[in-house]
């Protein structure tokens, strides 16, 4: 009798797994991005437009940069077109995730946005860093030297680079410009002392506004990255992109859109 149980048993088992697999074996794959954008025929991507050398709007309404011709190389090699999408950096996370695909521009990956968001593979290693006037560079190399209520400290809003400033600037007289193309001129002007932003940024900065200093840009006050906001969840789709920014790395295309914009 026992034994006549346990065989029912087991074959009761054998007939549940097989259904299991066969359901598994069956089940239609998960809904995808890269699916709906290859459907399309276009990819949106976000971006602020504010942010050289990743990501800047010029005055004929086009956008160019680093990020700029990088996703018009995975539009390429999804046979589709790329659709930028203006955006600020305070409401980048809530554009991205109504309106885009993919998000770009010198995007630092923070444990925040990771709630709503997930990231590539990071194309590069940054951190914040100041910058400032050429005179004043022996004055402004720590957060303790900038932290006093003397310094000048200017900041764009709603990214990183308000975050890092409202952490460690807690005596410095604090201002938001809300312009962060005309920001660095501010400086120049002796209407601010020091803005802490990417090392990238600053190196950039420094060419484009003689008179002005990047502050020790190797080695920044912090670890940073830069990568892209993908769907949260969509890992087909984040698997693609890593691939296809792994190959851009390996073969020089990256490094030869970047040395255009940084050298």
């Amino acid at each position: 009798m026992k034994k006549a149980a346990l065989a029912m048993l087991g074959a009761l088992a054998g007939v549940l797994m097989h259904v299991g697999v066969a359901s598994a074996q069956n089940a239609a794959p998960a809904p995808s991005r890269l699916d709906d954008i290859i459907s399309r025929g276009t990819l949106r991507a976000c971006t602020t437009g504010d942010y050289k050398p990743y990501s800047f709007y010029r005055g004929d309404g086009q956008f160019e940069g680093i990020d700029i011709d990088m996703a018009e190389s995975l539009a390429k090699s999804l046979g589709v077109k790329v659709e930028f999408v203006k955006t600020s950096w305070s409401n980048l996370m809530n554009d991205f995730v109504a309106k885009c695909d993919i998000g770009i521009g010198g995007v630092s990956p923070t444990l925040e946005r990771q709630k709503h968001a997930f990231f590539t593979q990071a194309y590069m290693i940054d951190g914040k860093t100041p910058i400032v006037r050429c005179d004043d560079v022996n004055k402004y190399q720590t957060v303790a030297q900038i932290d006093q209520p003397s310094t000048r400290v200017i900041v764009n809003p709603g990214g990183t680079n308000e975050k890092f400033a409202k952490q460690y600037f807690t005596h410095a007289n604090v201002t938001v410009y809300p312009d962060n193309v005309t920001i660095f001129k501010q400086i120049l002007a002796g209407k601010a002392d020091v803005m802490v932003t990417d090392a990238s940024e600053t190196l950039l900065q420094q060419k484009l506004n003689p008179g002005l200093c990047s502050v020790h840009p190797d080695k920044p006050f912090q670890y940073g990255e830069k990568a892209w906001l993908l769907p949260r969840g969509d890992v087909a789709f984040q698997q693609y992109v890593d691939q296809w920014l792994h190959l851009a790395r390996a073969t020089g295309e990256y490094q030869a859109i970047s040395d255009k914009w940084l050298k």
